[in-house]
């Protein structure tokens, strides 16, 4: 993929609110949706969040002013998920954008104009919803400074597993808890060993922590058997989220141990509504490089192209807006900033390493990039980390509070954001959730 037209950081449009210098939404993004207005007994449909609006695809679909590939990408996303869309692949996914830019430019007219006006609806009056069917969720582990800063936690003489820098490690997780910003959850149950205590005791989770991610949606899949080679797997990425693994550590901790993940991870899995395109994130693209000593990938993970512009610069924050900040009408205290570009893996090499055994993915699968942390404390991409496996208090300026882990009525938000000299800045809205106490009992 190149720069063209729909990159042009001097583009404008007709819709003021697109333009506007912090804008996540101006016309170079275009970013996919799915929603309905808010408190109606409507149909669920695709749509394209551009400023303070969304274009509603499915009545864009019904004005038949689209043609070719773009107009068989506006009915697939007519439908009440992206699934359809996602599998249509890269062709028809650049005609609807490149199309959509045409009609929201403020160079537009005509019948087209008119079209696409009347298709808008405030995004203040819409409900985000998942964005696509997720048939099978996987969680990567592709950040050296977060596993390097939770293996000291755990294995304090041996962080680092011998295949960390070998292959993008994985686990599968649970689709059916993946929800879409906004949707609050309870503190999960599970069962956990107290330092020092001869058996586990069952328990509301005592160590609650966040997990600052990003997610790739699967646009065309590939059938069973038939790896996906490095050099094809961004064709088979329809584009990018912000995502929340949120972790009960007490629990992880003690049943990780040999299979991995389970209940620590399985009870909410949190995602932005927006899925920004691989197309409208090719300006930011950086090269995918080693840093001296490390080993470099097998032949396989390995192609020059991946090297000269594998990663990503998505700028990443985590605020944690607590009961105490909402009292005193604060948004909250950030606790962490960090960039995407600090991954020891490249998107492409996750999906050709998830495809190599033979592995079939399908349309709106949903792979997370695992924490992204960066070199210095300051870009912890977890609280796990930033407490030091709870050992040190983080501060909260703004409500006088201290964190260990969360805490019951803590609300943490994801925002991401692409900016650099030369191009236009885009944004991946936010990704939210609040932590509600937890039940009564685990029965």
């Amino acid at each position: 993929m190149s720069l063209n037209p729909t990159h042009d950081p001097a583009a404008r449009s007709w819709l003021a609110a697109a333009n506007e210098a912090a804008c996540d939404f101006p016309i170079q993004n275009l970013p996919f949706g799915v929603f309905r207005r808010t408190g109606s007994s409507e149909a669920a449909r695709g749509g394209v969040a551009i400023g303070d609006a969304i274009v509603d695809l499915a009545a864009l679909a019904r004005d038949a002013v689209l043609t070719g590939p773009a107009a068989r990408g506006a009915e697939a996303c007519a439908q009440a998920t992206l699934n359809d869309f996602m599998a249509s692949g890269p062709e028809v996914w650049s005609a609807l954008r490149h199309a959509l830019f045409g009609l929201l430019h403020q160079g537009a007219e005509g019948a087209g104009l008119q079209a696409v006006r009347a298709c808008l609806v405030p995004q203040a009056a819409a409900e985000m919803l998942l964005p696509a069917r997720i048939g099978d969720y996987t969680d990567f582990y592709t950040s050296i400074h977060h596993a390097l800063n939770v293996g000291r936690v755990i294995r304090p003489d041996d962080p680092l597993t011998p295949n960390f820098r070998w292959l993008p490690i994985a686990y599968h997780g649970r689709a059916s808890s993946v929800v879409v910003s906004g949707s609050d959850f309870h503190r999960p149950w599970g069962q956990a060993l107290p330092p020092g205590a001869p058996a586990p005791v069952l328990g509301p989770c005592a160590r609650l922590d966040f997990e600052l991610e990003m997610g790739m949606y699967v646009g065309p899949g590939n059938p069973r058997g038939r790896p996906i080679p490095l050099a094809e797997a961004e064709q088979h990425i329809f584009g990018m989220c912000l995502l929340n693994d949120w972790s009960a550590r007490d629990h992880q901790f003690w049943e990780m141990n040999p299979l991995g993940p389970f209940l620590g991870k399985n009870f909410c899995t949190s995602v932005s509504p927006w899925v920004v395109t691989m197309e409208a994130l090719e300006p930011f693209r950086v090269p995918f490089e080693r840093a001296a000593g490390e080993p470099q990938p097998l032949a396989y993970l390995d192609t020059p192209a991946n090297r000269a512009r594998g990663s990503l610069d998505v700028q990443l924050e985590v605020v944690l807006q607590s009961a105490r900040h909402r009292e005193l009408g604060l948004a909250g205290d950030r606790l962490c900033a960090t960039s995407f570009r600090h991954q020891y893996w490249s998107v492409a090499q996750m999906v050709s390493q998830h495809t190599v055994g033979g592995c079939n993915l399908q349309p709106g699968d949903l792979l997370g990039t695992g924490t992204i942390s960066g070199p210095t404390h300051t870009q912890c991409g977890a609280i796990v980390e930033l407490s030091k496996g709870g050992t040190q208090k983080v501060a909260l300026p703004g409500s006088g509070e201290e964190r260990s882990f969360l805490l019951d009525g803590d609300t943490v938000i994801l925002r991401g954001w692409c900016d650099r000299p030369g191009a236009a800045r885009i944004g991946f809205g936010q990704c939210r959730g609040t932590v509600l106490p937890a039940l009564a009992s685990a029965a």
